[in-house]
């Protein structure tokens, strides 16, 4: 067992890290398991979800909509990205079904962007080859290249 003394000074630490940058439940479990005893990390990470610090799927909102303004990314790199941060499979697939339009037309949108830039040094052919490569849905492709001609 361990003292509220000894939660409350590792729970600021965890909490400094939380609020310097959003991070998922993973992420402060990687960075923390080795620090802190597993009892103690499992009730300050209990507690920053209750206080809502903690929250994939909000984190799921924010990284996407940080994607979206500042990358060209596929859906299926999207999932790749959020995955890799720890983020359940079934969080990410709900918020995807959620928002399917949204993230069709954003994907829409940074095939045009890949496309306007790659068009002067590839073929239409070679670009198709490199988005689907890069996990772009073909229809998606397809009905960029289409609409651009």
């Amino acid at each position: 067992m361990y003292t509220v003394e000894e939660f409350d000074e590792q729970k600021t630490k965890v909490l400094k890290y939380i609020l310097y940058k959003k991070r998922t439940e993973k992420e402060i479990r990687t960075k923390f398991a080795p620090m802190i005893p597993e009892d103690l990390l499992e009730d300050i990470i209990q507690y920053l979800k209750d206080a809502q610090y903690i929250d994939d799927k909000e984190y799921i909102e924010k990284t996407i909509n940080n994607f979206k303004a500042l990358k060209n990314l596929s859906i299926k790199e999207l999932t790749y990205k959020l995955f890799s941060k720890g983020i359940s499979k079934d969080d990410i697939e709900d918020y995807i079904y959620e928002n399917r339009e949204e993230l069709e037309e954003y994907e829409q949108k940074s095939i045009r962007n890949i496309l306007y830039k790659k068009q002067t040094s590839m073929s239409i052919e070679e670009i198709k080859q490199y988005l689907g490569k890069k996990g772009y849905k073909q229809e998606n492709i397809r009905k960029v290249i289409e609409e651009e001609g």
